[in-house]
């Protein structure tokens, strides 16, 4: 069953290259109301234990390096098959096969940077939401 949340996360890339108010209103104007919004540097440790799930693939160190190379913007959004929505907004992780109107397509410079994080369910929706927030910082 769908829920009505879901997590973002502006990476670094996006944020370095200040299109946090572009992505964000993009957000806003694809009909999601930001439940829970903050600005965070993640350390290797962190961005590493948030990618635990990719620790065996051969592209993990990269990963977590990147994640931890500048500050992150992180966020719970609410709508309407929120999950769903959200992964349609975002476009496909190749901006380049991402289609107009997307945040990736606008925002993302190649596969590895691409602007955004959008969770793939909603089981993942909650963990990474709460990986980030508090319950009482979810509102």
């Amino acid at each position: 069953m769908a829920t009505n949340r879901t997590f973002t996360m502006i990476k670094p890339d996006a944020t370095q290259e200040n299109h946090i108010g572009g992505i964000l209103s993009m957000i806003e104007e694809g009909g999601f109301r930001i439940v829970s919004l903050k600005k965070v540097l993640l350390t290797p440790e962190r961005a590493g234990q948030f990618y635990e799930v990719h620790k065996e693939r051969p592209f993990y160190g990269d990963l977590v390096k990147y994640m931890s190379s500048g500050p992150i913007v992180a966020a719970i959004l609410e709508k309407d098959n929120a999950v769903a929505d959200f992964r349609t907004l975002i476009g496909a992780t190749n901006p380049a096969q991402a289609a107009e109107g997307t945040i990736r397509k606008k925002y993302a410079k190649s596969i590895e940077a691409n602007a955004v994080h959008g969770s793939d369910s909603d089981e993942n929706a909650q963990i990474e939401g709460n990986f980030f927030f508090t319950a009482d910082e979810q509102f």
